[in-house]
């Protein structure tokens, strides 16, 4: 029986290796820096997407306050330019929307084309 915690492969949506997202802010499900996910990772946080105000605003709008520090959590907030591990079903409502922000495909882990079509992410890649 595999762990739930238990990385997928790490390979983007293009099939290459996944890249790294970000690592100020430190992002991702596993806080490595790179989309991973897992059994566990209930959102999905596998499309590593450019933050904008507009999408930020949208985030906290929709109930997910992106941008307010949370030092509790060690959470600095994110600002316009910090790319983050975002979660893919909020990315698809987001586009959804008309307020997606970009996305860098080469750190987008495959997992994300079970939720998000891949023309949506090409149609905002950076």
């Amino acid at each position: 029986m595999s762990n739930p915690m238990d990385k997928e492969p790490s390979v983007n949506v293009l099939g290459g290796a996944l890249q790294p997202c970000s690592s100020k802010p430190l992002t991702g499900f596993f806080r490595d820096g790179h989309c991973n996910t897992c059994a566990a990772d209930q959102g999905s946080h596998t499309v590593c997407a450019v933050m904008t105000e507009e999408f930020l605003a949208f985030s906290k709008y929709v109930g997910n306050d992106l941008s307010t520090p949370r030092p509790e959590y060690r959470f600095a907030g994110l600002k316009p330019g910090d790319q983050w591990c975002l979660c893919a079903g909020r990315f698809l409502q987001a586009y959804e929307e008309g307020c997606a922000p970009q996305v860098n495909l080469t750190a987008t882990h495959r997992r994300a084309l079970e939720i998000v079509p891949m023309a949506a992410l090409e149609a905002q890649m950076v």
